[in-house]
């Protein structure tokens, strides 16, 4: 199966590396191509054919139904693996929503309440819940953008260190919720539940908020299967979720991924698995097969791109 590594266009602008990502950056706008490269420990553990594609896609899908709550920075989408974006500020934070008491990282909101917390800032939460059970309503929990690990920051924090006035910051939350009801709703209805998600945002030439980077993608966001989530938790099991984990978990097993200079090859089997999983939820999410993969997705990416040539 073919794989997009990276591209090395020289005639789109000047070109940056994300972990996932090859950003051309112009004058007044960015092309976004989203590669199959996949991330994690902080660096690269595998390619997955067709990931993204689906990421890409999905967020199109997504951006394009909840443009009537924000603008966002999607000018075209020339190709399955690239958004032209309006070149925007971004913000310092990211926008994270939260419907689930869940979790297992040491910053998570099931981890901090089961040792004990209950105050969060901005909410704060009854005794005697349990995990994955749903909260009340949505919290809104920012975090900061870092170059190591993101850490959570109450939004009073936020407004004291002067990186966000309280009036734009509140105008940020609602939106967020906003997006987030209409994620959920919409997730619903495909049968499965948004749990939790990101969203970055940045200001335009107006001082306009614009809704930036991905929306509502499996890695950007959390899912779980809806038809057997009151059953399995009530049974104290784990909701059925969109699994990627055990790619991870293998590496774990065969090597230090933190420590090894070199990585061991991803199993075939496990990044066919991945690629297929990936599609699936893309498919039960917008109703559309994606479609068949090409042999040289490098090549279709600049033929598509031609009308955005760059001196």
């Amino acid at each position: 199966m073919s794989v997009l590594i990276s591209t090395n266009f020289t005639n789109y602008g000047i070109k940056r590396t994300g972990k996932v990502r090859d950003i051309y950056e112009q004058e007044d706008k960015l092309l976004l191509v989203a590669t199959d490269r996949h991330s994690s420990f902080d660096r690269i553990i595998a390619h997955i054919p067709q990931k993204g594609e689906v990421l890409n896609l999905l967020s199109a899908f997504w951006f394009e139904k909840t443009k009537d709550i924000v603008n966002n920075h999607v000018v075209a989408i020339p190709d399955p693996a690239v958004t032209v974006a309006k070149k925007v500020r971004p913000l310092p934070i990211e926008s994270v929503m939260r419907g689930y008491l869940t979790g297992s990282t040491a910053t998570s909101i099931w981890t901090l309440y089961k040792a004990g917390q209950r105050n969060f800032g901005n909410f704060v939460l009854p005794d005697a819940m349990y995990k994955n059970q749903k909260l009340a309503s949505p919290v809104f929990t920012p975090t900061t953008k870092e170059d190591e690990h993101d850490r959570t920051i109450t939004p009073q924090e936020i407004v004291e260190s002067g990186q966000i006035a309280r009036d734009q910051l509140d105008k940020i939350e609602t939106i967020s919720r906003k997006l987030f009801a209409r994620g959920q709703e919409l997730a619903e209805a495909a049968g499965l539940i948004l749990v939790d998600t990101k969203y970055e945002f940045g200001l335009d030439e107006n001082h306009e908020l614009v809704l930036i980077d991905e929306l509502h993608t499996p890695d950007s966001s959390r899912y779980w299967k809806l038809d057997s989530y009151d059953e399995r938790v009530g049974m104290g099991h784990e909701p059925e979720y969109f699994d990627k984990e055990f790619l991870r978990l293998w590496f774990k097993e065969n090597s230090d991924p933190y420590q090894d200079e070199v990585l061991p090859e991803a199993p075939a089997d496990m990044v066919e698995e991945l690629s297929r999983r990936y599609q699936e939820i893309y498919t039960q999410i917008t109703g559309e097969i994606m479609l068949e993969a090409v042999a040289d997705p490098e090549k279709r990416i600049s033929e598509n791109l031609a009308p955005y040539v760059y001196a």
